[in-house]
């Protein structure tokens, strides 16, 4: 994770009190005003929506560097700033008593932290509980991935009439997390055909200004096995930018003509390719050496793969990982992980020191496959932490690079490296002191941005 992103990619992924107040306040949750709860003495605001493409947000805390106890980052400084927002983008900084621009609209942040908004690059947004009756998942002892998949072929009919509205509110919930921009599998798939991608993008038109979300066309129940090679390419055409896969080996059978037909499509269409590796057995590993391999003698497809979950990278002695991480470097092959916890334990730290990118996502928040979602990134920069023993100051504050695709307040030496006048306006307002103890304590997120809007929770009326 402290290795930056290459431009072209950075360029996309680039439990506290409620502000209230006795005037009015601009809420926003889930793309819907809602009035804010009065607090002890206070009135309960009037709710707007922030509609200014030209405004200042005041009294904003931005990190300016850290604390040092010698050569140990013991803390970090902030102070209080406002931030210019102008056509989406943060037009200025000005120090915390500045003369403002005359005649713009003013907003306060109320002394709370500004962080980069967070980046969900690998959920299922087309097939989900959320929002539905409660229904656990049916119990897996003894199922394997072709158990799952005949299950999953009688389930998705009864969830494609309410799939457009399920994606939206879960857009909301995550919205809700400090999530503006995402990267959703989408099921290719005989039973659903193309329904499912076209329920998915009617719902991403309806928040195409405040949400980002690229599409993979998935093919969930194997690319050869269900023989959907047509519809993949036909979802290429309808404007979807990867193209999926899923155990080469397990499901399909055939680990090169799999992933060579994969490619194939890749090659065909320009599109880039997020396969889920789930395989820890050798052939896991193979399939990794064989897409390495096929990029290699690709230069067109360079910077375009991502692997997901990837667990096989967990059976590596150090020698190989470090070789095969110098390999996926090289070719700018990203890792997709959502931070497992149980027996793998994935060396995301010895991919990042390789140069290796590292992003991370919910996968799901409730469907058949796992109830314990919450939408919340924050928690995986949360759960890195402590996975990897980052508890001290400087390493919580670098553990939020997973959450933000490697955007950090400060640079490992602490200079300042975001935000600066000519970013997007894509942040988060949360109750904290600084980046480490957002990471440590998970505050609620106040109010989250997206291109200077306001898409969830509130700040107040100057």
């Amino acid at each position: 994770m402290e290795n930056p992103q290459q431009p072209g990619r950075r360029a996309f992924l680039s439990q506290t009190g409620k502000l209230t107040t006795a005037c009015a306040v601009i809420g926003l949750t889930g793309g819907m005003a809602q009035a804010a709860s009065p607090g002890d003495g206070q009135c309960a605001p009037t709710p707007m929506t922030l509609t200014d493409r030209h405004y200042c947000l005041s009294e904003v805390r931005l990190e300016d560097g850290f604390e040092y106890d010698g050569d140990t980052v013991i803390g970090t400084r902030t102070a209080l700033y406002t931030l210019e927002i102008k056509d989406g983008k943060i037009a200025a900084i000005h120090a915390a008593n500045a003369a403002l621009p005359a005649g713009v609209p003013r907003y306060k942040a109320q002394g709370q932290l500004l962080l980069p908004a967070f980046r969900d690059m690998h959920i299922h947004l087309d097939k989900t509980f959320y929002s539905g009756p409660w229904q656990a998942p049916r119990p897996r002892q003894g199922k394997t991935i072709m158990d799952m998949i005949a299950l999953e072929q009688t389930l998705i009919p009864t969830l494609l009439p309410t799939s457009q509205q399920r994606a939206e509110n879960l857009i909301a919930l995550l919205q809700s997390k400090g999530s503006t921009v995402a990267r959703s599998h989408c099921n290719i798939d005989p039973v659903s055909g193309l329904k499912s991608l076209e329920h998915l993008q009617r719902a991403l038109e309806n928040h195409r200004a405040d949400f980002s979300c690229e599409i993979v066309a998935f093919p969930q129940h194997g690319l050869l096995h269900s023989r959907v090679d047509a519809l993949m390419r036909e979802a290429m055409q309808m404007g979807v930018q990867y193209v999926g896969g899923l155990d080469p080996t397990n499901v399909d059978g055939a680990m090169e003509k799999s992933l060579d037909a994969m490619f194939q499509i890749a090659l065909d269409t320009g599109k880039g390719v997020d396969i889920h590796l789930h395989e820890t057995s050798p052939a896991g590993v193979a399939a990794i050496n064989y897409m390495i391999a096929t990029v290699e003698k690709n230069p067109a497809l360079r910077g375009k793969v991502t692997i997901s979950h990837a667990f096989a990278l967990t059976t590596l002695t150090p020698g190989e990982l470090a070789e095969t991480a110098t390999r996926l470097a090289a070719q700018q092959i990203t890792i997709a992980s959502t931070v497992p916890i149980g027996g793998l334990m994935m060396p995301l730290p010895q991919l990042s020191e390789k140069g290796v990118f590292v992003m991370t996502g919910t996968d799901s928040v409730i469907d058949h496959w796992s109830p314990f979602g919450t939408g919340d990134i924050l928690e995986k920069a949360n759960l890195y932490a402590q996975l990897y023993r980052g508890s001290d100051e400087y390493h919580l504050s670098r553990a939020m690079a997973i959450s933000t695709g490697g955007v950090l307040p400060l640079d490992h030496k602490g200079q300042r490296a975001w935000p600066k006048a000519g970013d997007a306006a894509e942040f988060v307002l949360v109750n904290a002191s600084c980046s480490a103890e957002a990471v440590a304590r998970l505050p609620a997120r106040n109010a989250t941005f997206h291109q200077g809007r306001l898409v969830a929770g509130q700040v107040s009326k100057a």
